[in-house]
């Protein structure tokens, strides 16, 4: 089985509704860090739970941010990679409501 499908797509971000231009990796909104829970393996787009993904930790490991995402609708964790670009202001406002 196929375990990732490069898709390479455009999409509005559904929690800040900012236009995102995907590069057949990005799983997430680089402005805020939330994604829509759609893929059962990266890129199949065949999940049907389709909840949005709020980032609700964030950490450094390896040289690389890290934001683990817990999907609204069904309580599924996953943990993305961040990249070139997201904005980090977002990690250290995570940071802060972990410390609170």
């Amino acid at each position: 089985m196929k375990k990732f499908t490069r898709t390479i797509e455009d999409f509005s971000c559904e929690h800040c509704e900012r236009k995102v231009k995907g590069d057949g990796y990005t799983n997430h909104c680089p402005f805020c860090l939330w994604s829509k829970h759609v893929d059962i393996n990266p890129g199949d787009r065949q999940n049907k739970c389709k909840g949005m993904m709020e980032p609700t930790k964030a950490f450094y490991a390896k040289e690389t941010w890290f934001v683990m995402q817990k999907c609204e609708k069904c309580g599924k964790m996953k943990k993305i990679k961040l990249k070139k670009g997201d904005d980090l202001s977002v990690v250290e406002d995570i940071i802060a409501k972990e410390l609170y």
